[in-house]
């Protein structure tokens, strides 16, 4: 790809996750406005929220090899273009059941657009440590999203009504729709590749049904455990299936042999389960205490989000200088000792030390995410870019789906309140570090060849 290229390739994509995360961020606050204007029950409004999340889940590895199948330009622009017009329908809907489907919309696009966006940077940066800093900003809009979704969400509620949270979206990803011909180089790797439409149909259970299991686990419990039943059972089968494709599969296994993409993988996963765990319970202990207000309880989610927001784009020039081991592993162990820090003031009347554990949780994120996202796309060939994006996203997405689950039953075993709080971030803390760990361990094994190879060089074996 023509340098040139680069900063508007670079705002392109920013703009499309921006919008697509700035959607999710702001929807909840408006669950309630949504109700009372449809008459709409719990049940309904709670679908108004899950069927982007289940949409998303099934079609993220359809996402990821349409996009190396078919073109990453072509699937991003597709995946935008559907966003934007479920985001019309959204804004639009006269009645609940629209409005869901409207959201299942943009939980289609967002599977399309979100692995294309990250194989794009693969594609076009091929120097890592450049590719490093382009996904330090890719990363940044997620934690920006984060930071002014609450406070905008609330002032467009307020001062135009619901609707206006899904118009507003729509400008932007229009822009960005224009600028991608212009901005972003088309490729694609289709060779030895096809749809594996058995395999698709296997993921999709496999992550739907983890997805159902999470949206049900509080509600319908029954449901729930036959939901994460019916994903373990479709995750053997596609093992199985995908074991005899070899290189023709849909997810080929040979790319969990890289020990630093396994590593990414896991420590991915536990970052965005201890984050979404902390997103979810402490805000509700705040209001359930009477500490905070729901507009209290969003500006002091704040410090977090803007701590991830400032540190994120300098990930990957610290990445340079502290190596990827150092930047993953640390990283996710202070998210870890800032779970542990909420924890231990967990029975206190101020919020001081919970915004210190935010803090702290909110810088760790800044350091992963981008070195964690680099380590997926960048351990992997070219042509596997999409697969590999689309990889990366589940296990963020597990993670979150999981944290929320476990941690939320933690809560509830101790009753709830600071007792339950404690123990679901002491035990969010413990998975941060085994996550931490293990992306140490998988970084380090990385570089022992190079080791090895340049001790030949000098003896003269190579």
């Amino acid at each position: 790809m023509n340098r040139d290229r680069h900063p508007l390739t670079l705002a392109t994509l920013c703009l499309a996750v921006l919008v697509a995360q700035l959607d999710t961020a702001v929807v909840n606050l408006a669950t309630r406005p949504i109700g009372e204007h449809f008459q709409a029950g719990v049940d309904a409004l709670q679908w108004v929220l899950d069927s982007y999340n289940l949409v998303y889940a099934v079609l993220l590895l359809t996402g990821g090899l349409l996009a190396d199948l078919y073109g990453r330009r072509r699937v991003f622009m597709v995946g935008l273009a559907i966003f934007v017009a479920a985001s019309l329908v959204c804004a639009i809907a006269p009645s609940i059941s629209v409005l869901i489907a409207g959201r299942a919309g943009t939980g289609l696009g967002a599977a399309l657009l979100v692995p294309a966006s990250l194989a794009i940077i693969r594609m076009a940066w091929r120097d890592e440590a450049e590719r490093g800093r382009a996904l330090g900003v890719w990363a940044a809009c997620n934690g920006l999203a984060m930071a002014i979704g609450p406070t905008l969400g609330g002032l467009l509620i307020h001062t135009f009504g619901w609707r206006s949270i899904f118009l507003v979206v729509i400008p932007f990803g229009v822009a960005a729709f224009m600028l991608a011909p212009r901005a972003v180089e088309e490729s694609a790797n289709p060779h030895g590749r096809s749809l594996d439409a058995t395999a698709q149909a296997l993921g999709a259970v496999a992550l739907g049904g983890l997805a159902l299991a999470a949206i049900e686990s509080r509600g319908r419990p029954a449901v729930a455990a036959i939901a994460f039943l019916a994903a373990l059972v479709a995750l053997v089968l596609f093992l199985r299936v995908e074991h005899r494709q070899g290189d023709a599969a849909l997810v080929p296994l040979d790319i969990f042999r890289t020990d630093a993409f396994r590593g990414a993988i896991a420590a991915t996963a536990a970052m965005t389960f201890g984050m979404y765990g902390v997103l979810f319970l402490v805000p509700l202990t705040w209001q359930s205490a009477g500490t905070l207000s729901a507009t209290q309880a969003g500006l002091a989610l704040m410090p977090m989000a803007l701590a991830f927001v400032l540190l994120s784009p300098l990930s990957g020039r610290l990445t340079e200088k502290v190596g990827l081991r150092g930047m993953t592993s640390g990283g996710v162990a202070l998210i870890g000792g800032g779970l542990l820090v909420i924890a231990l003031g967990a029975d206190r009347a101020s919020i001081v030390v919970d915004e210190i554990g935010l803090v702290l949780t909110g810088l760790g994120m800044g350091i992963a995410t981008g070195p964690l996202m680099a380590a997926a796309v960048g351990t992997v060939g070219r042509a596997r870019s999409g697969t590999a994006s689309a990889l990366i996203n589940v296990a963020r997405m597990a993670g979150a789906t999981i944290g929320v689950a476990v941690l939320g039953a933690a809560y509830a075993l101790a009753d709830g309140g600071a007792d339950g709080l404690r123990l679901a971030m002491f035990a969010g803390g413990a998975v941060q570090l085994a996550g931490a760990a293990t992306a140490s361990i998988a970084m380090r094994e990385r570089r022992a060849p190079r080791r090895s190879a340049g001790r030949a060089a000098r003896s003269g074996s190579i």
